[in-house]
């Protein structure tokens, strides 16, 4: 599994830049850039909620990925070593990006 670190802090998974979902999804099936693609699992927190995340954090983070023209995809799957997500200041999915996309 990937080493995942992740910028989007708005994100309820998001626990000091490492995610506790356990596994997330990278969309942008026809992506050409990292711009491209984004965070399919990134959910805002609630301003009730905004200091605290759901689940314990981990860095290894199973990776679904579409992103059919990433070098790092092998059947939907990310095999990159290391996986940056930013959106530091994104409210929705479209507003985070896999930094990490590399075109095949």
């Amino acid at each position: 599994m990937p080493d995942l670190v992740c910028s989007a802090q708005n994100c309820v998974y998001n626990n000091a830049m490492y995610c506790s979902r356990g596994s997330i999804d990278v969309a942008g099936k026809e992506a050409k850039v990292c711009q491209d693609t984004c965070c399919a699992s990134f959910r805002e927190r609630e301003a009730a909620n905004l200091r605290s995340a759901v689940g314990t954090p981990t860095t290894n983070t199973e990776i679904g990925c579409e992103a059919e023209n990433c070098r790092y995809n092998e059947k939907c799957r990310c095999r990159a070593i290391h996986v940056d997500i930013s959106g530091a200041a994104a409210c929705k999915s479209g507003q985070t990006e896999c930094v990490t996309f590399a075109d095949a």
